[in-house]
């Protein structure tokens, strides 16, 4: 399967186990327990098979940029945690510098 694709799936994991942290309440909650364990389970799993076609130094900074992205947009909407302007730059920050590496490095190809 195509390296990105899992790095995608992976993305997808770690942000539902990262987004269900807070609803599991110190693990008093099942439900969000369980998302949580089977998401971090599932995404360093799917980080570690994407390690094999993609370099590492890549594959991270998509990882945490995407997730940090991500979980905040999802913090936003469900326990309504708005960034403010300064966090909104830093996000933008993190996307160019991953398009950056993306983009412009010897390294992502």
């Amino acid at each position: 399967m195509n390296g990105y694709l899992l790095l995608a799936l992976a993305i997808v994991a770690e942000v539902i186990a990262t987004s269900s942290l807070k609803a599991a309440e110190n693990f008093t909650r099942l439900g969000p327990s369980v998302l949580v364990v089977t998401g971090y389970v599932a995404a360093f799993w799917l980080l570690m098979q994407v390690m094999k076609t993609v370099p590492v130094g890549v594959a991270y900074a998509i990882w945490c940029g995407a997730g940090i992205v991500l979980v905040t947009l999802i913090a936003a909407v469900l326990y309504r945690q708005v960034p403010d302007l300064a966090a909104w730059i830093g996000i933008a920050l993190i996307i160019g510098g991953v398009a950056v590496i993306q983009l412009f490095s010897r390294m992502s190809h």
